[in-house]
């Protein structure tokens, strides 16, 4: 079954944007391993906020992946690159993830990940941490939440002081 991956960047206080969505913070001076986790994808769903977030920073960055975007009030002629989807995000996920291929990239944002949490549909959790307080924004995680145990696979450190770790759900 392929596996479905959160991979994302957070600030230390576990913020992924600020309140406006901007993530004008984000460091943009290395790799950081995107491109051989991008290699490693052949679809991503996101959400309504996070798609309209991503087009605000011009091209469409991933068509070359099969992208879904879930929400229920986007018409579906809008864009070529994805497909809108309205129907059960659980039940979707299910689905696509007996399709076989390459693994998902969860890309986000908070109101589709709980739903996977609370429905253990994610498989991997790549979380970088951006060496940055926000003190506010859009979290990363909204409670309440289910316990969840969790392996380490990786730990990797950067000299912008960046920590990357990726996790993978105890069986």
């Amino acid at each position: 079954m392929d596996k479905l991956v959160l991979y994302i960047a957070t600030s230390l206080d576990g913020y992924v944007a600020r309140n406006s969505g901007e993530v004008d913070w984000l460091f943009t001076d290395q790799d950081y391993g995107y491109e051989d986790f991008y290699g490693s994808i052949d679809r991503l769903i996101m959400g309504r906020n996070t798609y309209e977030q991503i087009q605000s920073w011009g091209d469409y960055p991933y068509p070359d992946k099969v992208g879904f975007v879930f929400s229920g009030t986007i018409q579906s002629d809008r864009d070529e690159n994805v497909t809108f989807v309205s129907s059960d995000l659980v039940g979707f996920v299910k689905d696509l993830k007996k399709q076989g291929g390459k693994d998902i990239w969860l890309v986000g944002g908070a109101a589709i990940a709980k739903p996977c949490l609370e429905n253990n549909l994610i498989d991997k959790f790549i979380l970088s941490i951006h060496p940055i307080i926000l003190g506010e924004g859009i979290p990363l995680f909204t409670s309440p939440l289910p316990t969840l145990n969790l392996v380490l696979e990786q730990s990797q450190s950067f000299n912008t002081g960046l920590v990357q770790l990726t996790y993978s759900v105890a069986k």
